[in-house]
Formats: structure tokens, C-alpha cells, sequence
């Protein structure tokens, strides 16, 4: 029988409908992390619930009912979170962390990354393709430039000088592979991307930042020697 999708199932519910960490005001913008006690925007946290049966299950989405405990979003505090029994203090309660529950948040936030780009595609609002990219930098300021993590050298860039000779800052995303890219596409591969302004980039970020507190973001070292 095929388990249900932990961001689809509508049976995962808890005893008790208010957030763990940060539950004193359900409309602030922050939350604590059961971890390191910090209070982060929720853009930089992740929320957690239980299942029926006692599972920790990721919320990437924040949408699923029932108590949440938030974890600021980093392999090394989800992994620590697991390790050292954040999450039974923060449901009040025995519950089972799954193995690898850092790779699972991984492919969760991996997933939403993908399916927001092809929203932001889908909109026109993203596109892909060297010449492609190369034009839409000369049409208006990108939200993101979107280069693939095992892309070339000599064309990330050729496109990334160019955006910065017309702009001033440039926001790239670098984290994902070629294929990876290419699921929000629809291709095989995607090597340089571009996403415009607006609200599907907005949430594009909030998925990516989240993203690369699981993996390395290399964008921050391929341009060094400009600042970035």
C-alpha cells in the first residue's frame, strides 16, 4: 500500500492546535527554535507536526493542523533536534523520529524549489536557456539568476558579469544540478535560468534559502572576487 505524501495527507493531526516554540503569539513573524533557542523569522524555520501515529513529519508548507514545533532551518539543528529529544520536549510527548530526517526535510524543500519554479514558469516568469537569460537581463532587474551546480565555468560567468555590469546586485541561485533544474523545466537539463520579480520569486527564495541549510550553496564562492 503506498504511504500517503507527508505534505498531502489530510489524517496528520495532534491533540492540540497551537504551535509549540513561539505558540505565545500565533501572528508573530518569529518563532523559537526548539534547538538553539533563537527567535528567526519564520522564513528561516521549519515547522514540524505529528502524525496519528507519533511520526515527526515536515511542514514545509506550514499548512498541516495540529501542534508545530519549529527548527531552524539547518541540517545540523534538525540533526541535533533528532539526537538530543527536542522534538519529545516541544510536542510533549513520545514520539518517533524517522531515519533520516534531515535527508527527508532535504528532498521536501528539494521538491518545493522544483515545483515553484515551474509555477514561476508556468506564469512567465521564469525562463531558461543561454541567449534566453542574456535577454532578459537586458529587459529589467532579475529576481534570480538560476545556474546550475555542475554547469560550466566559463558560461555562469559570462552571464553573471553581464548582469552585474547592468545591476548592482545580483541574487544567483546555485544549489541545484542541471537536472534538477531541468524538472522545472521540462528538460532533461537546465545549465543558466532566470527568475523575474514578484511573489512566485518571493516564495522561490524562501524555499531556497531553506534549501541550502541542507546542502551547499556554491554560488557563494564562484564570484569571489566580486563580493559574492
Amino acid at each position: 500500500m503506498t504511504k500517503p505524501h507527508p505534505e498531502s495527507d489530510p489524517r496528520l493531526i495532534a491533540d492540540n492546535s497551537e504551535d509549540g516554540p513561539g505558540e505565545e503569539d500565533a501572528s508573530s513573524p518569529e518563532r523559537q527554535c526548539a534547538v538553539t533557542r533563537e527567535r528567526l523569522p519564520k522564513a528561516a524555520m521549519l515547522r514540524f507536526v505529528l502524525s496519528p501515529d507519533g511520526v515527526v513529519t515536515p511542514d514545509i508548507q506550514e499548512r498541516l493542523p495540529g501542534r508545530g514545533v519549529w527548527v531552524k532551518a539547518d541540517r545540523g539543528a534538525v540533526e541535533i533536534a533528532t539526537k538530543k529529544g527536542a522534538f519529545a520536549r516541544g510536542f510533549k510527548s513520545q514520539v518517533t523520529v524517522p531515519e533520516g530526517l534531515a535527508d527527508l526535510v532535504e528532498r521536501l524543500l528539494l521538491k518545493r524549489c522544483v515545483d515553484t519554479l515551474g509555477l514561476a514558469r508556468k506564469a512567465g516568469q521564469a525562463i531558461c536557456g543561454y541567449d534566453q537569460v542574456r535577454d532578459a537581463l537586458r529587459d529589467g532587474f532579475p529576481a534570480f539568476l538560476l545556474e546550475a551546480a555542475d554547469g560550466a565555468e566559463d558560461g555562469r560567468s559570462k552571464v553573471y558579469f553581464l548582469a552585474k555590469a547592468l545591476y548592482s546586485d545580483v541574487k544567483v541561485a546555485g544549489a541545484l544540478s542541471a537536472p534538477e533544474l531541468g524538472m522545472a523545466f521540462g528538460r532533461d537539463r537546465v545549465i543558466h535560468g532566470l527568475v523575474r520579480r514578484g511573489p512566485i520569486a518571493d516564495s522561490w527564495e524562501i524555499a531556497y534559502r531553506r534549501l541550502t541549510g541542507f546542502r551547499e550553496a556554491p554560488e557563494l564562492t564562484w564570484f569571489q572576487e566580486t563580493g559574492r
